[in-house]
């Protein structure tokens, strides 16, 4: 799903300025620096899914990355001052992804470990 999302900002970022209030092309290059940032956030992710015994810090950065994201989005949230409505819905989009995303990879991480994983 990151990835994807990844691909659309860096391809299509028109589609999605507006959602944060942006325009232009500072709006398509600041979007499309989004897209590139979560390709970055990606990498990590193949080499622990391909071999988790091999990898096991991998998985601690793996989680790590996805606490910094939600506390930081969530901060971004809650400091918005009063109108800005579309950008409070879609940063919302991200906080509830990113919630849900910690919880199902915890809950793998956990399973690995509890499984016999180092």
């Amino acid at each position: 799903m990151n990835v994807a999302c990844a691909l659309q900002f860096i391809v299509l970022p028109d589609y999605t300025v507006g959602a944060y209030e942006l325009s232009g092309v500072a709006g398509q290059v600041a979007v499309q620096g989004i897209g590139i940032t979560f390709l970055m956030w990606n990498v990590t992710y193949p080499a622990f899914i391909a071999s988790p015994r091999r990898f096991p810090v991998l998985g601690w950065v793996i989680l790590a990355q996805q606490v910094i994201g939600l506390v930081g989005e969530s901060a971004l949230l809650f400091t918005l001052p009063p109108g800005h409505a579309l950008l409070v819905e879609s940063i919302t989009r991200f906080v509830i992804f990113d919630a849900a995303g910690l919880v199902l990879m915890a809950a793998a991480f956990a399973f690995f470990k509890l499984k016999g994983g180092k």
